[in-house]
């Protein structure tokens, strides 16, 4: 019993030991494992963060090689693009599908379509010339009473407009009685007595009044040649008239034109007998149709257009004379029937070089790579390709700008490097519109000096010339301030000013070889202007604004000013974050693009000091 005793107390306490062994040899293993973990995470995200480049959300030019705040919004930064890509090709562009979806970055797939230009037509209702007529006076006299008293009442062909006192006529009605008296005895009389009245536009009706009426009559009838509106009134009730003077202007308006202004760069694609369906923005959702009847030979040494005439049916009366008109004509361009065509976000340029970014098929994640092609004539929003793509390829067409920023930051080829001249630099701790400290530049930078490339050389003007720009400049700062204040009445109204300012301006005193340069560029200023003009929406207004900055900003580059200083400012997130520049008075941001929304979203670029 003493034995047996011993023997269970020793198997307790080996038990005991065994138990608290294995219970040790489990705490260690979870506590190095944690350990390893924490370790192998922390790794990790170092890894991550030193691989990662960050970005903002609301400002993607914005590139951080570490987290933080965004330079503009203060917003938190987040990661983009992942280093260290899979993929092995070193001229693709990888981004994750996070990235992707980031940037907004789209694909469509290349395929056929027919070619149809889209031209786009401003200008305003007319009266046809050839539906309006001068009512007269046929024989002279004095107005006794008059029946249409207002400019715009209508008149119908026959209506009675006045009454006439004139003694010539009352001398031919005593002729008239008195040969009606022997007409069996003279006819011939009786007959020259009533073409002397026909000749002064007398009906036979009022040529049998007068014969039959005798001599207590001494008013007469003007009766309408013609039915319209009265455009008119000249003359009043007493005054006296002689043979030929015009008493009323009348206008059919049952049938109108519409003269458009057609630049040079689309007369080729505008023949007589096309279709132009237009709107007019004092009738919202109707849209009006008519053919082309004349295009004019001769174009505008000042406007630099051509006048387009359509024949539009107007028996509502709804088209008023000088009502705003938008058109649109479709010309089928039959030459490039056999090419591909491709909207035109998808495409960059720059200098001579028109690039897309293909997807490559197969991948799971989205890897791009860049591709120079031909383009053919734009067709509205789209491009024809002749040449550089087949069909059934998958191109970015939304997110190109921020596809080929992700290309500039890892130094492969992008719109600014060409595959032969593509650098292999990472971008480090850039700031929002700074060059970094490895000289690469932002993406906004490079275009604008690209653009600044294509930019005509400064030219000397006369002080003249520069007064006049200046005075041209100053209704554009008007127009930048009603954007500012999002009034698109007031925008309107601005733009008509400035238009009004640029034609009235004397800008012409140039040496003969610089004014083709010249034209060129007021012709871009002018369109600009004019689409602005008839933009329906803020944001309509701010596309056009935004074309309109760009050309003012190279003339007043090229051209200068009488004594003036002048911001050229940049906001980056206008235009699905492509960017919009614009033109300020003051250096403090303003921004026209947004308005209150976003005041003072954006930065200066350029200090320009005349």
């Amino acid at each position: 019993m003493r034995i047996l005793k011993s023997f269970n107390e020793s198997s307790v306490k080996l038990l005991k030991y065994g138990i608290f062994l294995v219970l040790g040899l489990l705490l260690g293993r979870i506590f190095f494992h944690s350990r390893e973990v924490r370790e192998t995470l922390h790794d990790h995200q170092t890894e991550v963060e030193q691989a990662t480049v960050w970005t903002c959300s609301m400002h993607p030019q914005i590139r951080m090689d570490h987290p933080g705040k965004c330079p503009i919004c203060g917003m938190d930064l987040i990661p983009l693009l992942k280093g260290g890509s899979l993929h092995t090709d070193p001229d693709a562009i990888h981004l994750s599908k996070e990235a992707a979806e980031l940037a907004n970055v789209l694909t469509t797939k290349v395929s056929w379509q027919k070619p149809v230009r889209q031209i786009r037509l401003y200008g305003k209702v007319q009266i046809d010339e050839r539906l309006f007529q001068s009512q007269v006076a046929h024989v002279p006299g004095r107005i006794e009473k008059l029946l249409v008293n207002f400019t715009g009442e209508q008149v119908r062909k026959g209506q009675k407009l006045a009454e006439i006192y004139s003694p010539e006529l009352v001398n031919a009605r005593q002729e008239l009685i008195e040969t009606a008296a022997t007409r069996k005895l003279y006819p011939e009389f009786y007959e020259a007595a009533r073409e002397k009245l026909r000749k002064w536009k007398l009906t036979d009706e009022q040529i049998e009044a007068l014969e039959n009426s005798g001599p207590a009559t001494d008013n007469f009838d003007v009766l309408s040649n013609t039915s319209g509106t009265v455009r008119a009134r000249r003359v009043s009730t007493g005054d006296y008239v002689s043979q030929g003077t015009v008493l009323f202007d009348i206008a059919d308006l049952s049938r109108v034109w519409v003269e458009f202004d057609a630049y040079e760069t689309d007369l080729p694609f505008i023949r007589r007998g096309d279709k132009v369906d237009f709107t007019v923005r004092a009738i919202p959702g109707s849209v009006f149709s008519g053919n082309i009847v004349f295009i004019d030979p001769v174009i505008d040494p000042v406007t630099r257009v051509a006048k387009v005439r359509v024949e539009a049916a107007n028996v509502s009366g709804k088209l008023k004379p000088e009502m705003y008109a938008t058109g649109t004509v479709s010309s089928d361009l039959k030459e490039y029937s056999n090419n591909l065509v491709i909207p035109g976000s998808a495409v960059l340029w720059t200098g001579k070089r028109s690039i897309v970014y293909v997807k490559d098929p197969g991948e799971e994640e989205p890897v791009f790579r860049m591709r120079v092609i031909e383009l053919g004539p734009a067709l509205g929003d789209s491009y024809i390709v002749t040449d550089g793509l087949k069909e059934g390829e998958e191109i970015v067409t939304r997110g190109t700008f921020s596809v080929d920023a992700a290309a500039q930051l890892e130094g492969k080829p992008s719109m600014m490097n060409p595959p032969d001249n593509a650098a292999a630099m990472l971008v480090h701790g850039m700031g929002a519109g700074k060059p970094g400290p490895d000289n690469t530049e932002t993406l906004s930078d490079r275009k604008l000096k690209d653009d600044a490339k294509d930019a005509p050389a400064k030219i000397n003007v006369s002080s003249d010339f520069k007064k006049q720009l200046t005075s041209v400049l100053d209704r554009y700062l008007s127009l930048k301030n009603s954007l500012v204040e999002s009034d698109p009445e007031k925008v309107k109204q601005e733009a008509e000013k400035l238009k009004q300012a640029f034609l009235k301006s004397d800008l012409k005193p140039l040496p003969e070889n610089d004014r083709l340069q010249w034209n060129t560029l007021s012709d871009k200023l002018l369109r600009n202007v004019t689409e602005l003009i008839a933009s329906d929406g803020l944001m309509n207004q701010r596309l056009a604004f935004q074309k309109l900055s760009n050309n003012l900003y190279i003339a007043i580059k090229t051209y200068g000013l009488a004594g003036k200083t002048l911001y050229y400012q940049f906001c980056p997130m206008f235009n699905n974050n492509n960017g919009g520049y614009w033109l300020s008075e003051t250096g403090e941001i303003r921004n026209p693009y947004f308005g209150e929304e976003m005041l003072s979203c954006g930065e200066t670029r350029e200090n320009l000091d005349f």
